[in-house]
């Protein structure tokens, strides 16, 4: 939904909250939208079902499964695929919802969009906006670090923060390059992601053919409630090798048909990052010596282990890989909810303009949103752990998930509003999805709930802030009208 700036605050009633986005001036010739001056500068749509997939499932397979299967394991013991299994039915109640929303309302802004229909209030749109936002600037930096890190330094001992800060420059000038050049790049960086976590199957495969590796570490579980403890506790390590489907919603308006396209490729991605998931914890309870819970690295365990004498600066590399790729979806994403935030003036409208890097393509890229969201995640690599940055997502992503399943309860009330022709998930997922998303966060320890509650406080700061300033500049305007 487009508002011109110096309008009345977008409604969740009537015609307009039902129209969808850029209507006002009708869609461009080239499939685009229009922008949120309400020129026919806004987003192309030019993402098709393979590259949907693909980036969805490009930002799955992040760093996630590559950094914590370690610590799965050190909860959980030998049965290490449990977790994940579950882990994989908590992520498809919340997705499922999210493709309910998105199909409805395939906009840039994703779970502030959701918010804004559903309760059509902009403190709360803004909120849950900025908890997203600020989760993936947030992941951004901490995934700059992780790939300044350990895997790295198997190639290369290099300063870590110049290194970190040199990669962000290299993933805003992709990003700046349009999301074409950026899915392009993603297409690459996913088939090595899945190549190097199929090779750790196969690996594992080798160690078992040797005469090595214990197929009993695979069952290995301790009885009655202290196993189903332990598998919950290791089940919210693992949830979050599944987060990055989210990421998605804030792209739904460069897609040519997210109604068709945006369920399939979304739940396609989830079962297919569920599968190797449950393969690479097979993987790692039978073939790391000594048992999974052993090592902090069990996949370069594996590598090791096994009798086919794979370098593992080769296999570092995979990893690094996994986390460039995952770095870049996610900055995708911040720049096209900051976008999608200033287009609906819940953040300044300079973060809506768009630049077109290749006129004769007619490319558009929300570059203000790209620069800023850059050096805001160069300040956090700057000033943060990755350790603090990485429990700190975690907080906010279950405060955006439990909002985006309340949200479809409530838009339930309300067929009439958003595309008529979408998904509609099955009436208890999002009960259960919102249930999850309780369970989760009361794993979580204070300290954790604490930071999460220090952003927000900052984000209802810079919201009040915003509004001071736009009432200051509508009350000049009176009084120069006089």
């Amino acid at each position: 939904m487009t508002t011109p700036p110096g309008a009345s605050a977008p409604t969740t009633s009537g015609a307009s909250a039902s129209t969808p986005a850029g209507s006002g001036t009708g869609p461009r010739p080239d499939g685009g939208t229009p922008g949120p001056d309400g020129s026919g500068e806004g987003l192309r749509r030019s993402i098709g079902p393979r590259l949907l997939l693909l980036f969805i499932l490009g930002d799955v397979l992040g760093a996630g499964i590559y950094a914590l299967v370690g610590t799965v394991a050190a909860e959980v013991g030998g049965a290490v695929w449990v977790p994940l299994l579950v882990a994989l039915g908590m992520a498809l109640l919340t997705a499922l919802s999210y493709a309910e929303l998105v199909t409805r309302f395939p906009r840039a802004g994703g779970a502030a969009v959701f918010v804004q229909h559903a309760f059509g209030r902009p403190v709360l749109s803004f909120l849950v906006g900025f908890a997203m936002l600020s989760a993936g600037v947030v992941s951004a930096a901490a995934l700059s670090l992780a790939f300044a890190g350990d895997y790295l330094a198997q190639i290369v001992d290099l300063p870590r923060v110049p290194v970190a800060l040199a990669f962000l420059a290299v993933v805003m000038a992709l990003n700046l390059r349009g999301i074409r050049d950026s899915l392009r790049a993603n297409v690459v960086m996913t088939l090595v992601e899945v190549g190097g976590l199929v090779l750790v199957v196969v690996l594992a495969a080798t160690v078992l053919g040797s005469g090595g590796g214990d197929l009993s570490q695979a069952v290995q579980l301790e009885p009655g409630w202290a196993g189903a403890s332990a598998v919950l506790a290791a089940s919210t390590v693992a949830f979050y090798s599944f987060v990055g489907f989210e990421v998605s919603a804030n792209i739904a308006e460069e897609a040519r048909d997210p109604r068709r396209d945006y369920p399939r490729a979304l739940i396609t991605a989830l079962l297919v990052a569920g599968v190797l998931y449950v393969l690479v914890g097979l993987a790692v309870s039978v073939a790391t010596p000594g048992g999974a819970g052993s090592s902090d690295a069990p996949l370069l365990d594996v590598v090791a282990a096994s009798p086919v004498g794979i370098p593992a600066q080769a296999f570092a590399v995979i990893a690094l890989v996994a986390v460039a790729n995952g770095a870049l979806l996610t900055m995708i994403m911040a720049s096209r909810l900051t976008y999608g935030m200033a287009r609906e003036r819940l953040l300044p409208s300079v973060l809506g303009r768009t630049a077109f890097v290749d006129r004769g393509e007619g490319r558009g890229t929300p570059a203000v949103a790209v620069v800023v969201t850059t050096v805001v995640a160069g300040l956090l690599v700057a000033t943060g752990s990755l350790a603090t940055l990485a429990a700190t997502v975690v907080m906010l992503l279950l405060v955006v998930f439990a909002a985006v399943n309340v949200a479809v309860l409530v838009l339930r009330r309300r067929p009439e509003e958003g595309e008529q022709d979408h998904f509609r998930t099955w009436w208890p997922v999002p009960v259960l999805a919102l249930a999850t998303c309780v369970l989760l966060a009361a794993q979580q320890p204070w300290d954790v709930w604490g930071r999460a509650g220090l952003m927000l406080a900052v984000g209802l700061a810079l919201y009040a802030l915003t509004r001071l300033a736009r009432r200051g500049r509508t009350e000049e305007d009176a009084e120069r009208a006089r």
